[in-house]
């Protein structure tokens, strides 16, 4: 019994190691990066799965049903659908930005979408959203998974590196993040540090 233990306990560990590796470099190297101070970038969400759902269509038609039976003839559904695109440009982008540069600073490397004479494009594709949940007597923080794929701004097609970066978390403390959006928002934020100090480190 307490070999067994044992060998439970190793594979426990060993599981709690592998899951805390959030950032893996998938294919590619970094070497192109070095001596760049200026990096383009673009947001992919197609293809993107959302909680259970596989297809964020699926999620959103979901979300819209339940808010327009639940509020009829408000619009309510469609606010909501329009908020979950808008939130996009509004918060989770800029978020995602703004502590990936903090980041980059120290090496002088700069991120947005108005480098458009880069000589790379950072392409930021998010694979699955959990926009978890707060309902005063429980909570569940939304969590993001993305592929961060580099380019050739001219030659798009030229793929540099790919990599993953998964389980980057959403919340807040207290309860501040009733809205979705600012959970959401805040896995962004997650993410961008995230991967800025693993691209200091590993990059510049």
């Amino acid at each position: 019994m307490k070999k067994i233990c044992f060998a439970l306990g190793i594979i426990l560990l060993a599981g709690t190691a592998l899951s805390a590796q959030k950032i893996v470099l998938k294919s590619g190297d970094l070497d192109f990066l070095k001596g760049e101070k200026f990096i383009d970038i673009e947001y992919d969400y197609s293809n993107m799965a959302v909680g259970k759902f596989d297809k964020e269509e699926d999620y959103v038609n979901k979300k819209v049903d339940e808010y327009d039976k639940k509020y009829p003839g408000t619009g309510r559904g469609e606010q909501w659908k329009e908020a979950w695109i808008g939130d996009r440009k509004a918060r989770f982008q800029p978020s995602f930005e703004e502590l990936l540069n903090k980041y980059l600073e120290k090496p002088g490397v700069y991120v947005g979408p108005e480098n458009d004479d880069a000589s790379y494009t950072l392409i930021l594709k998010t694979t699955f959203t959990e926009p978890g949940y707060n309902i005063y007597i429980s909570k569940k923080p939304a969590k993001i998974n993305v592929e961060a794929i580099f380019v050739e701004t001219a030659n798009p097609e030229n793929v540099k590196a790919l990599i993953i970066s998964k389980n980057n978390p959403g919340r807040t403390f207290g309860n501040e993040d009733f809205d979705t959006g600012i959970r959401i928002g805040e896995a962004y934020a997650k993410c961008g540090k995230e991967l800025g100090a693993w691209l200091a480190k590993k990059a510049f």
